[in-house]
């Protein structure tokens, strides 16, 4: 609240894979979950208890965030322990159309089929689609040199990149008040 007015809350997707591609993709996923509930930011993920979903879930919670699932099936006891508030939808992969359009920014580890569809529909819809430790391939390079992806390999880096984008955000929004 500021001034006695309700200012929303950015909401940050965070998509990757059900598996680890890399041994290494739990602690980056952790990292961006922690980093988003530093910054006060809400985490929104497929909900699952697995994988990307829970570990950046757990990052978030670990850090005194709130974390969304938006689960695939119509059973709340799919949602990791880390999500406080599941959306079951019983629309399968269909759900990823509501991660997308839900989040403010979205940011992809990596992933397969799922996350590469999550990054498409971002580019559909205009959000800004950020790729933490992810190359998904070069048909990203044209969208790239359009700025409508972006690479970041760190994480200090990214809370940076982040922080600018909704602070742009936020200014382009007329008559909104966040």
């Amino acid at each position: 609240m500021r001034g006695g007015i309700l200012i929303r809350k950015f909401i940050i997707g965070v998509m990757g894979g059900s598996q680890f591609v890399s041994p290494d993709d739990e602690q980056y996923a952790y990292q961006v979950g922690a980093m988003v509930a530093q910054e006060g930011w809400i985490l929104l993920n497929g909900g699952r208890a697995s994988g990307v979903m829970e570990a950046s879930a757990r990052g978030a919670k670990d850090n005194g965030g709130l974390t969304i699932g938006i689960l695939p099936v119509d059973d709340a006891g799919w949602a990791s322990r880390y999500i406080d508030i599941p959306i079951v939808t019983g629309i399968g992969m269909a759900r990823n159309i509501i991660n997308v359009l839900s989040s403010d920014i979205i940011i992809a580890l990596p992933g397969s089929a799922g996350t590469i569809s999550e990054i498409a529909m971002a580019l559909k819809y205009n959000k800004i689609a950020i790729l933490f430790r992810f190359d998904a391939g070069e048909w990203l390079r044209p969208f790239q040199k359009e700025e409508k992806v972006f690479f970041i390999n760190e994480i200090e880096e990214l809370r940076t990149f982040i922080k600018k984008k909704l602070e742009d955000i936020s200014h382009n929004k007329k008559g909104c008040l966040w």
